[in-house]
């Protein structure tokens, strides 16, 4: 039975650089000698294509080399679960994980790589004022720790990034390089990434992704027109961007993968037909009449005022007179006959949009045609709004901004969050690029916004989209005006004063809201918490004041106060496994015996396994597995410290091989 150690791949994050080599050594093995690249073979193989560093295109600063090695290096912590301060544990997809998003990222690397679909995050604005950022990263664990009060050594700094610190993009850039490349390797294929921003470092994020992400993997810079600010001295800027990349651009080609979005207002027009429909009958004249004077009434702020040209009424609903011609010109032209003066009409300057004239008589059978009084006028194709509701997303859009401020204060019942993003933008964005059970990510959680916009797009469309979320729980401190309602807030509900609180409390309060609003909706709006930490398994870190003490320690190099669910769920990141995978629980032999993912991962991490109990539990186990059937070959672990002895130890692994499960191991 072989022991898992600190170092070991089991029992680390991924390592992203091993797997870059592993991947060069596949397609270049003549550039390796004993394991080691030569670049200068590795150069002759990719003939030209070596940019030249003195001239290369692209964004630089200072930090940038540390910042990507950031997102290389393996974390060193884990995800304790916490199902007391969760929402539907046992049966819940999502994720509320605390930390410091750089370290969660890396530890979901194995579980989460290329399985998610969509991506926003709403980083923190390089304003001068809220952005804050850690003063050292040599050690990115101790240095989360200070950051959020879990340890006090005198060096704990919040510093806020103002423009007098001299490295005011440089500091914003070090921190967002090496999270963007961790959620690219996130993405699937056909995943895309939408980031919020503003005018400070719209440039600079742009150039960012473009390297990281590819510059034909840009789809576009959404505007968001807020609203006005008069206070401006020069020109009001009103607007925010949302900025988007795929993670494949080519492969969205390949499978013809459109993005599109439902328009609005449509509800209200379906509504008027209905009342129109009650009132006049068949009469489809006087609907038609009815529609129109109904769309010149609205208001020109009503959403359904821009389908204004669906304003014709048949017995199939309403539609508009599209053009019937052949694109371009050069179309075809034979003789139409009008149905009631049964004399030819008018043909179209480049020819109908058919070349078979039985279609055609096809079409104006079936009522498809929409033909004037007489034969003056060229006839139309019938556009009907039930086939016509979705359309590509513009890139250009207005939403008061205000409008999501009231209606997070109404939720919460206290303004806590200065500036939320608005759920009902998110959520288009949702419905138009995701199905129904994708994940999504947000690692700057913030308010929890996206989550709103997932639950609620599920609750709309019965989808069953899974909703990611990270939030640094930093501290709030009620003497700085600015955090003083969100911590005050925190203190009337009984929680600690981070903002990660104040998110927790959001989604809470999200889900009553939705089941209210949705009393038929059944779907998952439930959370699993997660807080990051160091490892459960003690590394060797020898100390030359009390050697002694050391190795007693070293005995059991399972972290006290670690229970065995923290210990479990760092299996699960570690060996790659989702952290909401099906966990079932049976006692053999006495002992609390669980199997991960119908059989996948089997763990015992009871701390006693005596000797006498060695046969019972291995049988019990054997005859589990057999019950299970999983597909791949299963893992099998226990405590290393659990055993009376080493017989007991080798004899239970020697009957767990007899049943074919070969891979037993220990912690």
């Amino acid at each position: 039975m072989q022991k898992l150690i600190a170092n070991d791949p089991e029992t680390r994050s991924a390592d992203i650089v091993a797997d870059n080599i592993e991947h060069l050594k596949a397609l270049f093995p003549e550039a390796f000698t004993e394991d080691k690249i030569d670049f200068e073979v590795l150069k002759q193989l990719l003939g030209g294509e070596i940019a030249d560093r003195e001239e290369k295109y692209g964004l630089n600063w200072h930090g940038k080399r540390r910042a990507r090695q950031l997102a290389l290096t393996p974390s060193t912590g884990t995800l304790r679960p916490c199902p007391q301060e969760s929402v539907d544990w046992d049966t819940t997809q999502n994720l509320m994980i605390e930390g410091d998003n750089l370290e969660v990222l890396k530890l979901l690397q194995k579980s989460y790589a290329g399985k998610v679909k969509l991506i926003y995050i709403d980083p923190p604005y390089n304003t001068g004022k809220d952005f804050v950022y850690p003063d050292d990263y040599r050690d990115n664990m101790q240095n989360y720790q200070r950051l959020t009060g879990q340890t006090d050594d005198g060096n704990r700094k919040l510093s806020s990034n103002t423009e007098a610190s001299g490295r005011f993009h440089t500091d914003w850039l070090n921190m967002m390089y090496p999270r963007l490349k961790l959620v690219r390797n996130l993405l699937t294929s056909d995943g895309a990434i939408f980031v919020s921003i503003d005018e400070m470092e719209h440039t600079r994020l742009r150039a960012a992704m473009d390297e990281i992400f590819g510059q034909e993997n840009f789809v576009a810079d959404m505007v968001w027109a807020a609203g006005r600010k008069n206070d401006s001295k020069l020109i009001s800027v009103s607007h925010e961007y949302i900025v988007c990349y795929v993670r494949d651009h080519g492969h969205l080609r390949e499978q013809k993968i459109l993005w599109r979005q439902r328009k609005k207002g449509l509800e209200d027009i379906y509504a008027q037909h209905k009342k129109i429909n009650k009132q006049y009958g068949d009469d489809f004249a006087a609907m038609t009449k009815a529609l129109k004077r109904w769309y010149r009434d609205l208001p020109d702020s009503h959403p359904a005022k821009v389908h204004r040209h669906y304003s014709q009424v048949d017995r199939r609903g309403v539609y508009f007179p599209a053009d019937i011609s052949w694109p371009g010109g050069g179309g075809p032209k034979y003789e139409v006959l009008h149905p009631v003066t049964k004399k030819p009409v008018m043909v179209p300057s480049r020819g109908w949009m058919t070349s078979d004239p039985i279609k055609m008589d096809h079409w104006i059978a079936e009522d498809l045609v929409h033909f004037g009084q007489d034969e003056t006028s060229v006839p139309c194709i019938k556009s009907y709004l039930v086939g016509g509701e979705y359309q590509v997303p513009y890139s250009v859009f207005y939403q008061d901004g205000r409008s999501a401020f009231k209606r997070l204060r109404s939720l919460m019942g206290a303004p806590c969050f200065d500036h939320p993003k608005d759920e009902h933008v998110l959520q288009e964005i949702v419905g138009m690029m995701t199905s129904k059970d994708d994940i999504c990510l947000d690692c700057f959680a913030g308010s929890g916004t996206f989550y709103h916009s997932v639950t609620a797009q599920n609750a709309l469309d019965g989808g069953k989209r899974r909703c990611l979320l990270v939030q640094l729980p930093e501290c709030l401190d009620p003497s700085i005006r600015e955090q003083k309602i969100a911590a005050e807030y925190c203190d009337s509900i009984g929680k600690p004063r981070t903002i990660a609180e104040l998110t927790k409390e959001r989604l809470r309060r999200i889900r009553r809201k939705i089941k209210e609003e949705n009393s038929q909706f059944t779907g998952d709006l439930g959370f699993r918490v997660f807080k990051l930490d160091t490892s459960n398994i003690r590394a060797w870190e020898p100390d030359s004041d009390d050697l002694k003490q050391t190795l007693l320690d070293s005995i059991d190099h399972i972290k006290s106060g670690r229970s065995q669910d923290d210990i479990l769920y760092e299996l699960l990141l570690k060996l790659g496994l989702d952290l909401c995978v099906p966990v079932e629980t049976r006692t053999i032999a006495g002992k609390a015996v669980r199997s991960i993912g119908a059989g996948t991962l089997i763990a015992c991490l009871d701390e006693h396994i005596a000797r006498g109990e060695v046969d019972s539990l291995a049988f019990g186990i054997a005859e589990w597995h057999k019950q299970l059937e999983p597909t791949g070959d299963a893992t099998v672990i226990f405590r290393d410290s659990a055993f009376e002895d080493d017989v007991a130890k080798t004899n239970l692994a020697a009957i767990l091989q007899q049943y074919g499960l070969e891979n037993v191991r220990s912690l």
